[in-house]
């Protein structure tokens, strides 16, 4: 498998860079300016034909394209690799990608921890139509994740989930609920957008709430007044302590199963699970858009993530 890799410098981008060479696949890495032995490919202004037809290029001769540069384009499902893998978790984007998604190639909508990993455990749920499902994603507040993420998280603050399966309007991070992670700990999380009820809500006919926390409890109460005083914009002067664990579980509130992963190192598992979802699509018949848990199932993205942390 041949892949390119844009964002390749990023925290991300250097783990699915080393873990696609780590399994023997050829890398190009890409960026603003060109990585030793890569491609410069300047997504900033995504929307220009000149940066459009130098994606087309730089894209040629490759199965897939990794889009982990923290561009939110739908360009990119153009880019002309058989296979795009998206590692953006904002719904809004992820429902416009899958709208131009070409029928003639496969675009993964969303992969590593949420969406991703956070899919393939709500899709494995035991589950009735109408069920309420709970996703609870917690970060590691020592660990920098790039500058994309701090981003992400911080537009959090004073926006709406996007399309919110309640109906009406939800502001992120001013809702809480109490989840049992991995550990068996019980913590407070707080209402977040990552995309699951867009990307298999209505598909499975069930109404999916994600939920946020940090490894830091001060963090996360930090996270709360940060939405509730307006000052998204201290987040990304925030120090990083606390530790580098992160989890995910999916809660069905009727049955009260619950299903979990843990680890240590979200950047890495992001990679990790990324690759493998490349892997998936590539070997696989055309398919459109594609969530993970249309490649992977439970099993094989706990043994991968458990390969990689041996």
């Amino acid at each position: 498998m041949k892949a390119l890799v844009l964002g390749a410098r990023g925290a991300v981008g250097q783990v699915i860079t080393t873990e696609l060479r780590r399994r023997g696949h050829d890398v190009t890495p890409a960026g603003r300016t060109a990585p030793p032995g890569g491609v410069a490919v300047d997504l900033s202004r995504p929307e220009d034909a000149a940066v459009r037809a130098a994606l087309v290029r730089a894209a040629e001769g490759h199965d897939v394209v990794v889009n982990a540069a923290g561009v939110e384009s739908t360009v990119l499902a153009a880019a002309g690799a058989p296979v795009v893998v998206d590692i953006s978790a904002t719904g809004s984007y992820l429902a416009a990608l899958r709208a131009a998604a070409p029928a003639a190639g496969t675009v993964v909508l969303g992969a590593g921890l949420a969406p991703g990993l956070s899919t393939v455990l709500v899709t494995a749920l035991d589950r009735r139509p109408d069920d309420q499902v709970d996703v609870g994603v917690l970060l590691g507040t020592a660990e920098r994740h790039g500058d994309a993420a701090v981003q992400w998280t911080a537009d959090l603050v004073g926006a709406p989930v996007h399309a919110p399966p309640e109906g009406g309007r939800v502001l992120n991070l001013r809702t809480r609920r109490r989840l049992v992670g991995p550990d068996g700990r019980t913590r407070t999380y707080l209402r977040a957008d990552f995309p699951d009820h867009v990307l298999v809500g209505e598909r499975l006919g069930v109404a999916i709430r994600s939920h946020l926390t940090l490894s830091s409890r001060a963090a996360t109460a930090g996270l709360g007044l940060a939405a509730r005083t307006g000052a998204g914009g201290l987040l990304r002067y925030s120090p990083h302590f606390g530790s580098a664990a992160w989890h995910v579980v999916a809660v069905n509130r009727r049955t009260g199963q619950t299903l979990g992963a843990a680890g240590t190192g979200q950047s890495h598992a992001t990679g990790v699970l990324t690759v493998l979802a490349a892997e998936r699509a590539v070997a696989g018949p055309a398919r459109g858009p594609v969530t993970m848990a249309d490649l992977v199932d439970r099993t094989a993205a706990l043994d991968r993530l458990a390969e990689t942390e041996s």
